[in-house]
């Protein structure tokens, strides 16, 4: 659990499908929304406190990043992991 979300109390767990919803949010409408104005927009609503920890584990998980405004920006990018999990030279032997 990410050291952040550990300190709220009374928040739920988001399921898989809101962690999806938040993610293809994100990735369609990237650098749009900063954090409040991003989840009032969400196709569904939930819990503030759910979504910052969705928000926590995206960022960790270096899915997302913030700009110099703090909109939420989608970086991750998997066409570069698969390049990079395919390679030999890189595996640990």
């Amino acid at each position: 659990m990410p050291a952040e979300a550990e300190k709220r109390t009374g928040y739920h767990s988001p399921t898989l499908d809101s962690i999806k919803m938040v993610e293809n949010f994100i990735r369609e409408n990237s650098g749009e929304f900063k954090k409040t104005a991003l989840c009032k927009e969400l196709p569904k609503q939930m819990m503030y406190q759910t979504f910052m920890q969705i928000i926590d584990y995206l960022h960790e998980s270096d899915k997302i990043a913030f700009d110099s405004e703090d909109h939420v920006c989608w970086i991750y990018n998997p066409e570069v992991v698969k390049y990079y999990n395919n390679r030999e030279d890189l595996r640990i032997k």
